[in-house]
């Protein structure tokens, strides 16, 4: 190992090599120390790289690669250098050449201020283990040799330690200790290096893992795309098909029984095309209806929704009407009945029942309590980094149920948040929700969303999707905490669609919220490069968990129930 050392250390004193105090071979040993460095910082760079492709899997071939490649570039290669430098000056210092060309054993020869000769300095002295535990008595030496040994190693652990994390970004940093493992490793196991050659290898060591970061960090994390891949179960075949049992041939049917003919009344035949499902009673198809409005809530694209009192129940509850009793405005009636009737979160409006009115087709939901979002904002003021948490999670949490059901909102809004009187949202309105296969009943030219809080790829024509809906969510929550869409406001709709379009960069995030990070991250305009939903809610809730807040509080005040 010491010819090996030597190339090294003659690599190192080409490379710098200054002829002041402590010495040029002194210097050259820092210069070593800086290159020895470079294999950990390569073996972040390698765990970097591949978590780009393997994501946040750490079970089987990833974590065995990143345990061979600790172990390989964090401990074994510099622990061999290290050793191999120190037995190079120990052999020059017995007589030796140690591997080291005959000009460059003499310049070790050479005397500088108070060092003496450097091989004596370099190769001559008591080694790190004596050094600490054997200590020769002058306490200056000692507090000095204690600090450089000790406290240079200490720092490089930190750094190494946050180069790893910079490493393994957006995952769980547990496979880390496999890297800063073997660098205590290899701390523990140069105790027989000489001391003035460890300190002059730590002094180059240290700034070279510092500086490392940059490039690690250059490198980027995985895609949530990428993590979203790793995370999820890998799948199970399905079991093979039962093999059909060889059965003896049934025996033949008995002859059919004869009976006395009966006098009856003929049978009708059944329709050839079946007509209209019959319309349960008390739904109000005769002109009449079970349902008492009582004030109109709202009006919009696809129908007007009114509070009613369900005169058979007993209870109050949101009734949303069709504009025209069209065969597409039925359909797109049907379909947001099936989405709601799928779901099952509390933080969903629920549906009951879907009807005939006198007017139209009618959804019958539940009525929430309170006041939307954007209501609560203007007049309350602007959520703190706990309620936007609690509001983000929650509604995330709601979000993601429903694409799990196959079901996109495509109108996230602060206007589609009500606030109930305890202060808890609620996700409603999926009037435009659409299962996925329900392309065809868009409305042809019809925009879908709201400008201010369209994602880019919906506004440029491409089809919605769970990402479009996250991106919306974020621009929703980052409304609740500056007061503005994350574009800022637009003269026209138009305006507002055609910067939603050009996918304009958000000017109005909150940057000084802890979850601006996060904002950035979840409206980059490219949907591949969002975090997922579920990804969104393990950030807020830990960030909340942190903080010693539930995700279950109050997003706002108490909001006094409107009459």
């Amino acid at each position: 190992m010491e010819s090996i050392a030597s190339s090294l250390l003659s690599l190192a004193h080409a490379l710098f090599a200054p002829g002041f105090c402590p010495g040029d071979w002194a210097w050259a040993t820092s210069a070593a120390g800086s290159l020895i460095a470079l294999f950990p910082v390569a073996a972040a760079m390698v765990v970097a790289i591949m978590r780009k492709v393997t994501g946040n899997r750490y079970h089987g071939a990833p974590l065995i690669a990143i345990g061979v490649v600790g172990g390989l570039l964090v401990l074994l290669l510099p622990w061999l250098y290290a050793t191999g430098i120190s037995s190079v000056y120990r052999a020059v210092f017995n007589g030796g050449s140690g591997g080291l060309p005959a000009g460059s054993v003499q310049e070790l020869g050479r005397q500088y201020c108070f060092v003496g000769t450097q091989a004596e300095y370099l190769g001559g002295g008591q080694n790190i283990y004596e050094t600490l535990f054997y200590p020769s008595g002058d306490a200056l030496a000692y507090g000095y040799y204690l600090g450089a040994l000790l406290g240079l190693p200490l720092l490089a652990l930190l750094a190494v330690m946050l180069l790893v994390r910079t490493a393994l970004r957006r995952g769980p940093k547990w496979p880390g200790r496999l890297l800063w493992g073997s660098f205590v490793a290899y701390f523990l196991l140069t105790a027989g290096v000489e001391a003035n050659t460890a300190v002059h290898l730590w002094l180059g060591y240290l700034p070279v893992v510092v500086l490392g970061i940059i490039p690690v960090a250059l490198i980027g994390p995985p895609s949530w795309s990428v993590i979203q891949k790793s995370d999820r179960p890998p799948e199970r075949p399905p079991p093979p098909p039962p093999q059909p049992e060889q059965k003896p041939p049934p025996p033949p049917p008995p002859p059919p029984r004869q009976y006395a003919p009966t006098s009856v009344a003929p049978a009708q035949d059944l329709a050839a095309v079946p007509g209209p499902v019959p319309v349960p009673p008390g739904s109000g198809s005769g002109g009449s209806s079970r349902f008492r409005r009582v004030r109109r809530l709202g009006h919009g694209g696809f129908g007007t929704v009114w509070e009613a009192v369900d005169t058979q129940l007993g209870r109050t509850v949101a009734l949303k009407i069709a504009h025209a009793p069209d065969r597409d405005t039925e359909q797109r009636m049907q379909r947001e009945g099936r989405a709601l009737a799928a779901l099952n979160h509390p933080n969903c409006v629920r549906v009951y029942d879907l009807v005939e009115e006198p007017d139209g087709l009618a959804l019958v939901m539940e009525y929430l309590h309170g006041q939307s979002l954007s209501t609560a904002v203007d007049t309350v003021g602007t959520l703190d980094d706990v309620a936007a948490g609690r509001l983000w999670a929650t509604m995330a949490s709601a979000l993601s149920a429903a694409h799990d059901k196959s079901v996109l909102h495509r109108d996230v809004k602060p206007s589609n948040v009500i606030v109930d009187p305890a202060g808890m949202p609620h996700l409603i309105d999926f009037g435009i929700a659409r299962s996925k296969g329900d392309s065809t009943l868009t409305a042809t030219g019809m925009m879908v969303g709201t400008p201010d809080f369209v994602a880019p790829e919906t506004a440029a024509g491409a089809p919605a999707s769970p990402a479009s809906d996250a991106w919306q969510l974020a621009a929703t929550v980052s409304y609740a905490l500056s007061g503005y869409p994350p574009r800022g406001t637009r003269e026209t709709p138009m305006a507002a669609l055609m910067a939603a379009a050009r996918a304009e960069p958000p000017s109005q995030l909150p940057r000084r919220s802890v979850h601006a990070r996060l904002l950035i991250a979840s409206l980059d305009p490219e949907p591949r490069n969002r975090p997922t939903l579920n990804a969104v809610c393990k950030e807020v809730e830990g960030w909340l968990s942190r903080a010693g807040k539930s995700v279950d509080g109050p997003v706002t005040k108490v909001v006094p129930r409107v009459r």
